[in-house]
């Protein structure tokens, strides 16, 4: 400020904006970034504007899971204030994705479309959530991006799941098992076994479901995992 240089102004606000949303502190984060995405408008810095609006979804986006952490309710059954602090989430990462999209940024457009597919699932709106994380998965795929690609297929699966299509689910869990298992995570291969083994639940294949319980235990067991 003192040197009157608004560029380095603007981008010292974003980052006190998001050390201020790591420390839950979502409403002062916002006042942060918003003056971030000011500056850069009047600058005319399209880059940081982006940047901004990305941030702006970021915080409201942390804030509404850290609200719903006391409301253990399945996707789409939210508390009113929970509702609209995703919805402006989605409204920022909407304005994220087109401002990326002018700009020509893929990588940017790949984040935009999982958090927007993120924010959609939470809310209850699955085949809005499918479409975005669809699009998130075409990019990392794009990129050879394996570890993002590993999660849109998890994404993917958790969504189908509950519009009833058990059995798109499971193939999308079992690209998730086969990326971890490439990836060599075996925390994220426990959960997709997990994760298979409630889906064949659900489809009543009871032999199969066991045989990936017994999967996620024996990796639980050698992770220490209680």
């Amino acid at each position: 400020r003192t040197i009157g240089d608004r560029i380095g102004e603007a981008k010292a606000s974003g980052n006190l904006g998001n050390t201020l949303k790591i420390l839950g502190q979502f409403d002062e984060a916002v006042v942060c970034c918003q003056r971030h995405l000011d500056i850069s408008q009047e600058q005319g810095d399209k880059v940081g504007e982006a940047r901004a609006l990305y941030n702006i979804g970021n915080v409201y986006h942390a804030k509404g899971k850290h609200l719903s952490w006391n409301t253990a309710q399945d996707p789409g059954h939210l508390p009113q204030e929970v509702k609209e602090t995703l919805q402006k989430a989605s409204e920022y990462y909407e304005r994220n994705l087109s401002l990326v999209k002018e700009l020509g940024d893929r990588a940017a457009q790949g984040r935009a479309y999982g958090n927007l597919g993120n924010t959609q699932y939470l809310l209850g709106n699955f085949s809005e959530a499918i479409a975005f994380h669809k699009e998130r998965l075409a990019i990392a795929k794009e990129f050879g991006d394996k570890a993002a690609e590993r999660r849109a297929y998890s994404n993917l699966g958790n969504a189908h799941i509950f519009l009833g299509r058990f059995d798109i689910s499971a193939e999308y869990y079992k690209k998730t098992l086969q990326l971890s298992r490439q990836l060599k995570d075996q925390a994220v291969e426990a959960q997709a076994c997990y994760s298979l083994g409630n889906t064949y639940t659900l489809l009543q294949d009871y032999e199969r479901a066991i045989e990936y319980h017994l999967k996620h235990l024996v990796i639980a067991q050698e992770l220490g995992d209680r």
